[in-house]
């Protein structure tokens, strides 16, 4: 008599999808390849798969681009009020108390004083970590009196924008008001003969393309930033046509004669200096 053994199948439930953890391992939006968070930052947080940057905080970029120890925050206590009282899933209150904890800063723009290379100059920053960068009252506020500072102190001054969020519904006109408001420094600047850098990162979009981010001496921007007004998605259904590969992005504008240098994150440093030090005033 033959015996034959059944098969028994034993269930086996799906491995579970391994946990990479945010705080060692990113992934590229661009290439989607993963990249260790240490290397990440040793290569000016720039995928060393692509090429693509990732976006730095206001904190990195000081660290970036200013000698140790030399940045002077100013007015960093100016904060945004609700003029309309704006009501909805949250107040406008309630969103800039949780971006205030969730970046460390009270607004999107800091500014102060800072040493790049052996120049003296005033560095505005635009983080577009803070409600994408958006033009506020706080935001319009802060520029001029950047540029008051560099104009009043006769150094140049250095802008990094990165905003993608346009004005802020938030604030109504007040927040429109600002492209104006900042418009009319940048003339002023122009008039007093201070040099006016304006570096531009991904993204640069909106209120803050269209004034004074595009109004600077010298345009600089960093490699696939996508730079303009509307995105591409909103001017493909407005003209009912397919857009050129790569419009918007940096390295399309430096072609069509809109931006003087593309500068690698891993170059700004040198080519500010060198900028600054061509245009500093003999002594």
């Amino acid at each position: 008599m033959i015996f034959r053994h059944r098969k028994r199948y034993i269930p086996i439930t799906p491995k579970e999808a391994p946990d990479i953890k945010k705080d060692l391992w990113q992934k590229c939006p661009d290439c989607n390849k993963l990249i260790y968070e240490g290397k990440l930052k040793e290569n000016f947080k720039i995928c060393p798969h692509c090429g693509y940057h990732f976006r730095l905080t206001t904190k990195e970029w000081i660290n970036l681009i200013v000698e140790p120890g030399t940045f002077e925050e100013l007015d960093a206590n100016i904060v945004s009020v609700d003029p309309l009282e704006f009501k909805g899933p949250k107040t406008y209150k309630e969103k800039l108390e949780e971006e205030r904890k969730r970046t460390g800063l009270n607004e999107a723009l800091v500014y102060g004083r800072a040493m790049i290379g052996k120049t003296p100059s005033v560095l505005s920053i635009l983080d577009s970590n803070f409600i994408m960068g958006s033009m506020g009252s706080v935001v319009g506020e802060k520029f001029v009196r950047a540029c008051e500072l560099a104009m009043v102190e006769k150094k140049p001054i250095v802008s990094i924008c990165g905003g993608g969020g346009g004005a802020r519904m938030y604030e109504g006109l007040i927040s429109l008001m600002q492209m104006v408001k900042t418009s009319q420094v940048v003339g002023k600047l122009k008039k007093t003969k201070t040099l006016y850098i304006s570096v531009l990162t991904d993204p640069t979009m909106g209120g803050v393309a269209a004034s004074f981010a595009f109004l600077a001496d010298i345009l600089i921007a960093e490699p696939k930033a996508l730079i303009g007004f509307a995105g591409p998605r909103v001017i493909e259904q407005t003209i009912k046509q397919k857009l050129p590969h790569g419009f918007q992005r940096s390295e399309f504008l430096y072609q069509h004669g809109m931006l003087d240098q593309v500068v690698p994150r891993s170059n700004l440093k040198q080519t500010l200096t060198k900028i600054l030090t061509i245009f500093a005033p003999s002594q």
